[in-house]
């Protein structure tokens, strides 16, 4: 995959779940539940868009480990983080270089897929600060890794 940069910081608001990659394929699906029952992307204001992002932050240890222990913000880029909602979290994507792979559109059960594919790629490394998953509303999905 060529590489991107991101010219400007993207601010993230939403629901947080603190996890490892042994449990989350227990722990993520619960979390996407939480925030659709709980209809949070409704509740987030100053919005950019309708897109929904997922990230793994606040790094332990490298995340490619299987005992990794981090972040998982699921929510939306907003404008500003003044007005957060009681119970929701924060996260800023610095401007960065990052390599994106698409996934197949409208297919979100192939997102856990590709990340085991992405795992296996050779000489890959994640910067650790700030991975994500972009959902937009025409059901295209991305997934996006910073890189040194």
């Amino acid at each position: 995959m060529p590489t991107q940069t991101l010219q400007q910081a993207l601010h993230i608001v939403g629901i947080a779940l603190h996890t490892h990659n042994g449990e989350a394929f227990d722990t993520i699906p619960q979390h996407w539940q939480r925030f659709g029952s709980e209809q949070v992307l409704s509740r987030i204001p100053n919005k950019l868009s309708d897109d929904v992002y997922a990230v793994y932050t606040r790094f332990e240890n490298s995340p490619l480990r299987p005992d990794s222990r981090y972040t998982l913000i699921i929510g939306a880029a907003v404008t500003s983080t003044d007005a957060m909602p009681e119970g929701m979290s924060s996260v800023t994507i610095p401007p960065s270089l990052r390599k994106t792979y698409p996934v197949e559109p409208a297919t979100p059960q192939q997102v856990g897929a590709t990340w085991l594919q992405l795992w296996q790629e050779p000489g890959l490394q994640s910067t650790a600060v700030a991975d994500f998953e972009r959902f937009t509303p025409d059901g295209r999905i991305e997934i996006s890794i910073g890189v040194a």
